[in-house]
Order: C-alpha cells, then sequence, then structure tokens
C-alpha cells in the first residue's frame, strides 16, 4: 500500500508535467499558424511527431525490458526537457522558425517511444493487480483535465506572456515531477539473470520475440489490429476536421468552438472518475468494443447531425465519456495476458501498432473534407439532397458527412471485433 501511495504522488506530479507540455504544445500551435497560416503546417508538426514514435516503438521493447524503467524515464523526459529550453533559446533570440517545430517534435517523439512502455510498465511494478483498472481511470481523468485546463491556461498567458513564458512554465512543471521521480520513486526492476539474459539478445530479436508472443497469443493480436482500425476512424474527424466544421457551422464562434472542446474533456473526466471508482470488470474486452461502439453511435451520428452548440456538446459528452473504459480495458487485458518479464516489448509494439494508422488518419481527414465532402455536398444532385436531411447544407455539411460516415464505419467496426473469437477468448480466461 505504501508503493501505491508513492504512485499517487508520482501520478500527481507526472500530471502537472503533462499540462506543461500540453500548453506548450498549445502554444507551439498558436504560434506556428500564425507564421505560416496553413493548417497543413500545424497537421505536420502532429505528423512529425507521431511517426518516429510509430517507428521506434517497434524496437524499444526489449531495450525496455532489460533496463531500468525509472532510468529511462528519467533520461526520455530529461531530453524532452531539453528540446524546450532550446526551443526556449530560438525564440527569445528571434532564430525560431517552422522546421525546428518539426524537428524538435520529431525528436520528442522518439523519446516517447521509450518513455510510454516504460512507464506503462512501472504501473505494474508499483501498483496492486486489483487496483490496475482505478489507476488507468485516473490517468483518464488527468488526461482529460489537462484536456480542459490546457487552452484556458495557455490562451491569456499566450497573448500577454507569450511564447517564452508558457515554456518557462513546462520547465518548471517538468522539474517538480523529475525531482518526485529521481528522489522517491523506487520502481523494481526484473531479477539480474533475467536482465543478463536479455543483454545477450539484440533489439532486432525482442521485437521477434513480441511478435512471436502475439502469434501464440492470438486475441491480443486482433485487439490492437482492431484498435488501430478504430483509431484511424476517430482520427479522420476529430483531430482535423471537428474545429473547422464546428466554425463553418457557428459562423466562426470561437467560444462555442471552445465550449464544445471543453465539454468533450469534462466527458472523459467523468468517465475517468468512474472507471477509478468502479469494481473492475471482469469482461474487459467487451467493455472496450460495447464502450467504442456507443462512443461512435452517439458522439459521431451528433456531431454530423447538430447544428448548434447544444447539440454538439451532447456529442461531445457522448464521444468522450466512453473512451476511459476503453484504455482501461485494454490496459488490464495487457497486464492481465503478457509476463511481467516482456511487458515492455509488447507494450511497445502494441503502441505501434494500435498509433500506426493515426498519422493517416490525420492527414486523409484533412484533404478528404477540403477535396472530397466539402465539394460534394456544395455540389447538386439527388444523392446530396437526400444526405442534406441528415447533415444539412452550406459550410461545414461535408465534414458533417464525415462524421456520419465514421459513426457507422466505427460502430459497426467495434461490434464485429468483439464478435471475433480470439478476443472473446480472452473475457473467458479472466
Amino acid at each position: 500500500m505504501k508503493q501505491f501511495r508513492k504512485y499517487i504522488l508520482l501520478w500527481a506530479t507526472q500530471s502537472v508535467s503533462q499540462l506543461g507540455s500540453a500548453m506548450t504544445g498549445f502554444a507551439l500551435t498558436l504560434w506556428a499558424y500564425t507564421q505560416t497560416h496553413s493548417a497543413m503546417a500545424v497537421s505536420l508538426m502532429a505528423f512529425c511527431n507521431y511517426v518516429p514514435y510509430i517507428i521506434v516503438s517497434l524496437f524499444v521493447g526489449t531495450f525496455v525490458d532489460r533496463h531500468s524503467k525509472k532510468a529511462i524515464m528519467l533520461v526520455s523526459d530529461s531530453l524532452a526537457a531539453i528540446c524546450t529550453l532550446g526551443v526556449l533559446a530560438l525564440s527569445a533570440t528571434d532564430n525560431l522558425h517552422i522546421w525546428h517545430i518539426y524537428a524538435v517534435n520529431a525528436v520528442i517523439g522518439f523519446m516517447n517511444a521509450f518513455q510510454q512502455p516504460a512507464s506503462s510498465v512501472a504501473v505494474s511494478r508499483l501498483v496492486p493487480k486489483e487496483k490496475l483498472s482505478n489507476v488507468s481511470g485516473m490517468n483518464s481523468f488527468s488526461a482529460n483535465l489537462v484536456t480542459i485546463l490546457n487552452p484556458v491556461l495557455s490562451s491569456p498567458i499566450f497573448s500577454i506572456g507569450g511564447l517564452g513564458t508558457i515554456l518557462l512554465i513546462d520547465l518548471l512543471s517538468f522539474s517538480g515531477a523529475f525531482l518526485v521521480l529521481l528522489i522517491v520513486i523506487r520502481i523494481p526492476d526484473e531479477p539480474s539473470a533475467v536482465v543478463q539474459k536479455e543483454k545477450r539478445q539484440s533489439a532486432f530479436s525482442g521485437t521477434r520475440e513480441g511478435f512471436i508472443f502475439l502469434g501464440k497469443q492470438r486475441g491480443l493480436l486482433a485487439i490492437m489490429l482492431t484498435m488501430a482500425l478504430i483509431n484511424f476512424c476517430s482520427r479522420l474527424t476529430y483531430e482535423n476536421v471537428l474545429s473547422p466544421m464546428v466554425l463553418a457551422r457557428s459562423g466562426d464562434n470561437s467560444f462555442v468552438l471552445g465550449m464544445v472542446n471543453a465539454v468533450m474533456g469534462a466527458g472523459g473526466i467523468i468517465g475517468g472518475i468512474i472507471v477509478s471508482v468502479k469494481r473492475p470488470s471482469k469482461r474487459n474486452a467487451r467493455m472496450m468494443y460495447v464502450s467504442a461502439a456507443l462512443s461512435f453511435l452517439f458522439g459521431d451520428l451528433l456531431m454530423a447531425v447538430g447544428r448548434n452548440a447544444y447539440v454538439w456538446c451532447a456529442a461531445g459528452i457522448a464521444a468522450s465519456l466512453p473512451i476511459p473504459f476503453i484504455i482501461a480495458g485494454n490496459n488490464v487485458i495487457m497486464y492481465n495476458h503478457v509476463p511481467e518479464e516482456m511487458q515492455g516489448r509488447l507494450f511497445a509494439v502494441r503502441n505501434a501498432i494500435q498509433s500506426g494508422t493515426v498519422p493517416f488518419g490525420i492527414l486523409l481527414g484533412g484533404l478528404l473534407a477540403d477535396y472530397v465532402f466539402e465539394p460534394f455536398m456544395a455540389s447538386e444532385s439527388a444523392l446530396t439532397s437526400a444526405l442534406s436531411i441528415f447533415v444539412g447544407t452550406g459550410a461545414g455539411s461535408g465534414m458533417a458527412l464525415m462524421f456520419l460516415c465514421t459513426g457507422v464505419t466505427g460502430f459497426l467496426v467495434s461490434c464485429v471485433s468483439y464478435g471475433n473469437k480470439n478476443i472473446k477468448s480472452l473475457d473467458d480466461k479472466e
């Protein structure tokens, strides 16, 4: 129980640090758009972060398993902080350019590939097994609280103090989390015999072992592949399309957009609180896919048919509240079915597979909205007239149609996925 209390301290300080990092990301997005006035330039910032993260995640699992989780987390966070310090120096001397942001995001994505699986394994070492689902709820709570607080804090600070002030806040929040992890937290590592065995293996052999393990655990592989498809469907719309759709249909009302984003964060917080206090589920796979189906069915479809802030806010709640249940089910299944000595490489492989579709969804969503769906709904035909009954007409109707498509597709994918016998078998083993 003492270790769990220390984990709560670690969670709290890391959450504050994540808020600082999110504020930096928000400020850099504002800075990049004011410099380029290009939505694609902003999209490329996310793309540069995801691509190295996905590629490196395929090979870091063995490294994470054979080395100190605490050391990996400290080094990864430190290098990310050095990047922030570099951006601060460039900004202070008026030498900051958009390509610097792309390079920094690539480095941060590279380090996240190490930090995230190490952090996931650390949870299993610090938290009692019966508390793993609750901890996932706590993480969802903090992540969504960051989503709400980030624009609320970043916008006025950026307007008054500029980019440099937010970068300094990020570095200050990092310092607190770093010191707690360094001084207070002790993360148990594998026995020396296991470490010596792992050190005789190459990174590629560890990745191969991970995929061999997944070949035997077909249910885990099926979950990763279906979640990759679900992530692709969600990123087609929410990442790039939600904001322009709301702005287009509300007369460029930024207050309405802020309200919708805040409500989505609130939905995630409510879901996170419920997961953190509820009894652990005995059917985690079912919880995952039922939650995903409900998110698509009510969230995306309400976004599609909505014409005002009230409906969009209801859609935001419906879309975001189930997400902590998806994350909790996914994590608990991994902890329950992957041996501790292999968790690093399996979490890394999982991150690569499930996130592998995200950058393509981000880029494709913007392209489809600008060059396919919006022009299609602006044309006059019997089909567009029929579809306008659901999504309306005018600017933003094409993007609303995209939400209609992802809502139906995502719902069907979620239902069919849980029908997979290998996925269902994971529930039978718990």
